[in-house]
């Protein structure tokens, strides 16, 4: 498994990620089920998975992904002294919805509830979004007091623009950002952002890499990206992935499954390499 620098921490992680998301939310598997994916996402060599505090059906069932991760990584028979999971919080799940919540005194409860489900003190801490109502600078007061306290080794961000990492800066070291990144979302090309994460060093992770699951579906209905596939004989999903490789060094994606088939070929992206040509007749048919 290729490797790739957290930032610039010294940490080498899978140059692809395990987004684990879809275990937790609405139509999830059975744990029974769920278990086998995370063990088998580890055969694999993955040794960074990323999870929230939010991922969950609601309220009640908070940080069920978390204890989700904690359980499989307890019972599986290899080693995982090398595996690292990234959480994040500043969401909440009323009644299934998501909205915001940067209240310090929240973020201050909830990363420590983060911290009892995953059995550990995390090593990455996200805040999954700025609450403009509460303020970057308030809401990481307490994420700096959690690094301090030993409860959080490293902090990233999610959802931010250039100028809010850059306030999240001024209160404590951050070393990602997750934001939203497909050849369908190419904000983070034009706000700045994944420019920003290069010259800055730190790792960019998008989410949604595949557009979202109905498009990740469809993906062979794009002739751009369908004959590419033909041509190297993977999947539409395979060249997609490796079109974000190929975007930026910065770049680590963590696609998410739920199924063991299509975690192995989310993996099998890494040994696909694209033209110039490809990538750019990619960029072209999907801005």
């Amino acid at each position: 498994m290729r490797t790739k620098e957290l930032g610039s921490t010294g940490v080498h992680l899978s140059a692809m990620g395990f987004g684990a998301m879809h275990l937790s939310l609405a139509g999830r598997p059975d744990e029974e089920d769920a278990l086998p994916v995370v063990h088998h996402v580890l055969d694999r060599g993955v040794n960074f998975i990323d999870t929230a505090d939010a991922y969950c059906q609601n309220e009640n069932d908070k940080h069920h992904n978390e204890r989700l991760l904690h359980k499989a990584l307890t019972t599986y028979e290899g080693d995982t002294s090398d595996v690292h999971v990234a959480t994040k919080g500043g969401l909440m799940r009323p009644d299934g919805r998501w909205t915001r919540n940067g209240d310090p005194d929240y973020l201050r409860r909830t990363i420590r509830e983060s911290v009892e489900a995953l059995g550990a003190p995390i090593f990455l801490w996200q805040h999954h979004a700025p609450d403009e109502e509460v303020g970057v600078t308030t809401s990481m007061a307490p994420v700096r007091e959690a690094v301090d306290e030993g409860l959080i080794r490293f902090v990233g961000v999610s959802n931010y623009s250039v100028a809010q990492i850059e306030e999240a800066r001024t209160v404590v070291d951050v070393v990602s950002v997750q934001n939203q990144y497909s050849p369908w979302h190419r904000r983070p090309e034009e706000d700045g952002v994944l420019a920003y994460c290069e010259q800055e060093g730190l790792t960019f992770l998008p989410w949604s890499p595949l557009g979202g699951r109905s498009r990740a579906k469809n993906l062979d209905e794009l002739d751009a990206i369908a004959s590419v596939a033909e041509r190297h004989g993977v999947s539409p999903q395979q060249v997609v992935l490796a079109w974000l490789l190929a975007r930026s060094d910065a770049i680590l994606p963590i696609p998410g499954a739920s199924r063991i088939a299509t975690i192995d070929d989310s993996l099998d992206a890494l040994d696909l390499s694209l033209s110039d040509e490809e990538v750019d007749r990619i960029d072209a048919a999907t801005r």
